[in-house]
Formats: C-alpha cells, sequence, structure tokens
C-alpha cells in the first residue's frame, strides 16, 4: 500500500490541500470540526508527514548524525547517551552511525549524513583518520560540524575534549609521589592526537621530577586491546625487572596488565603500582580494584550535543557562528592498584 498524502486526505474530505495542511497545523483560520475531521482521517489512515518535502520547505530536518569509533566501548555508549538526551530536549532525532576504527567507513558515513541533509553532523575520529577531506567537505557544505573527544586540529571546527596532557601527568605524578620510581607506560597509536597528548603528559611528569625519559619503556598498544596489554606488560617488565609503575593509557590495556601480573605472582601495588585511564564500569570489580582517571563521558555528549545545536539554530535564523573549544575536567579515582 503507497503511503498516504495529503492530497488523499483532501480527496477524500472534499476539502484543499492547504486546509488539510493548516488544519494538521492547528491554524486558527480553519474551524474545529474541520480540524477534528482532517486529524480523525489522518489517524485513521496512519498519514505520516514526508519529512523530505518537510526539509525542503523549511531547510531544516530536525535531525543530527553522530559518528562514533566503536559500538562496544562504553565511553561511547555513554556518549551517545548524553547527545541523544540533550538532543531529544531540543526536538531533535539523532542518526548513529559507528565507523569501527576505520577512515574509509567514516568517509562513506559522512557522505550518507550529508544525502540525508542532516542539521549537524557530531564525530569522533576513527584511530587511523590521518587525512580530513571528509571533514572538510561538511564544513565547505556550511553543515555545523563538532568533533569530540578523537579530534584534529586541522579542521575549522568547534570541538569538546578533555585535557589528555594534563590528565595523564596527574596520574603520573600521583604515581610518583607515592614511590614509583621506573615507571613504564604502554601507550596507543599514533593518531588520533589524545594518545599522544598523554604521552607527553607522562614525558612532563617524569621530567618535573628529574627522572629521564627512557623510550625502551614505552610501549605502542595499536588496537588498546586487553591482549596488548598483557603482552606489552611482560615484555616490559622482563626487559625492565626493575619497572615499579605501568601507567596504561586505556582501562582496556590496564586490565590486560593486571592480568599479567596477577599470574606472575607480582603484587600490585606492592611491587608495581597500575594507573588505568577512562574509569571503565568494570574498574571497581577488578582484582585489585584499578586506579584510574575518570573521563566525563556523558557531559561531554550532553556538551557535543548543545554546541552542535547552538551552531544549527544560529545558522538558520541566519546569526554569526563562532566556534568553540570545550575543555571538561577529569579527576583520579584512587583505588587499590596505587599506593596511598
Amino acid at each position: 500500500m503507497s503511503q498516504v498524502t495529503l492530497k488523499d486526505i483532501a480527496s477524500i474530505l472534499g476539502v484543499s490541500v492547504t486546509t488539510v495542511s493548516k488544519a494538521l497545523k492547528d491554524y486558527p483560520d480553519i474551524s474545529n470540526d474541520t480540524k477534528h475531521a482532517v486529524k480523525l482521517l489522518a489517524d485513521k489512515l496512519n498519514y505520516k508527514p514526508n519529512i523530505h518535502a518537510v526539509t525542503l520547505r523549511s531547510n531544516q530536518s530536525r535531525t543530527i548524525g553522530a559518528i562514533l569509533p566503536k559500538v562496544d566501548h562504553q565511553f561511547f555508549a555513554e556518549t551517545i547517551t548524553g547527545i541523544i538526551s540533550e538532543a531529544n530536549i531540543h526536538g531533535y532525532q539523532v542518526i548513529v552511525l559507528f565507523s569501527d576504527e576505520s577512515v574509509a567507513t567514516e568517509e562513506r558515513q559522512v557522505d550518507l549524513l550529508l544525502e540525508k541533509r542532516v542539521d549537524g553532523i557530531l564525530m569522533s575520529l576513527a584511530n587511523e583518520t590521518n587525512r580530513f577531506g571528509h571533514l572538510h567537505k561538511v564544513v565547505k557544505n556550511q553543515v555545523p560540524l563538532v568533533l569530540f573527544d578523537k579530534i584534529t586540529r586541522q579542521v575549522n571546527c568547534s570541538k569538546v575534549i578533555i585535557d589528555d596532557e594534563k590528565a595523564a601527568y596527574k596520574a603520573v605524578n600521583h604515581m610518583i609521589k607515592t614511590g614509583c620510581r621506573n615507571i613504564g607506560i604502554l601507550s596507543g597509536p599514533e593518531f588520533p592526537s589524545n594518545y599522544n597528548s598523554r604521552l607527553r603528559g607522562y614525558i612532563r611528569a617524569l621530567e618535573e621530577h628529574g627522572m629521564a625519559y627512557d623510550d625502551s619503556r614505552v610501549f605502542s598498544c595499536g588496537h588498546l586491546s586487553i591482549e596488548e596489554g598483557r603482552e606489552n606488560a611482560e615484555t616490559l617488565l622482563k626487559n625492565h625487572p626493575d619497572t615499579d609503575g605501568i601507567f596504561c593509557i586505556t582501562d582496556h590495556i590496564a586490565l590486560g596488565t593486571i592480568s599479567y601480573l596477577n599470574d606472575a605472582g607480582i603484587p600490585v601495588p606492592g611491587q608495581v603500582s597500575v594507573m588505568g585511564f577512562s574509569n571503565w564500569m568494570i574498574t571497581p570489580y577488578i582484582k585489585p580494584h584499578l586506579s584510574t582517571v575518570d573521563q566525563p563521558s556523558t557531559q561531554m555528549g550532553k556538551e557535543s550535543a548543545s554546541l552542535l545545536i547552538n551552531e544549527i539554530e544560529r545558522k538558520h535564523k541566519k546569526q554569526p557562528v563562532e566556534f568553540y573549544e570545550i575543555k571538561l575536567q577529569t579527576h583520579l579515582v584512587l583505588r587499590e592498584t596505587t599506593r596511598s
């Protein structure tokens, strides 16, 4: 059965299409009896407005797109919760897509959202994203764009982030102040920039305490996986038996690290302290309970959506749009894997 149109309703009731349209929108110049008849029939026939026609007329779809790297990561699940919550407050629907850390998928998804004529796009970049033509395309099409968490500074748009360098610095500084003197780091891939920022925070904390930076104590976990955390922790300890602290740039990596230390019979934090990053929901239940950096994931989603919707509304009103960079606060959650 084909979709019911305004013309169908008008034909059955013997009125004009304009009258039906006005009745559905509660225009005051349409009688209550006509409004009642139109709405009753529209409901009976399960009439739905043609969203593409509405978009063309109003130049707004009341829809935003969100592209995230992972579907199975708590941080991004909570971020989406914040995005949808904020969008609902302002009457926007959200199309959620996941790039699975693939720049090629990310590029196709941007094209899809532009074809869908979304009012704006939110995006956290895939780890392998090192080209930005698809982001420049969004900007060139004058579609508001807000990047969050994993970003690039090569695109002129608003951004919502944490201060990754400062957060990592605070984490490693705590480890040093509680007695660690030979700290290794299980870092991440080259892209995006936030993993490099965490590495810089680690280096700055060492240097401020007069400790030499030793790149042989730095291990890259390209997939940020539990398995890499376990394997690299083992290699670090075999190469540097004097290691008394390991800073992991994600909680997944930290989980693998603790798994190895527990199996090897190495006391945590008695012999080796471990610090994670993100405050994943399982961290209070790991044995021993993981100390970590808490990221405000839900707040990041809300702030990103709020910033985007503000830009959309200003654009629609033909008001000037300014770009902002918002940095959200993090804090240490100290549990059992670091010394007190």
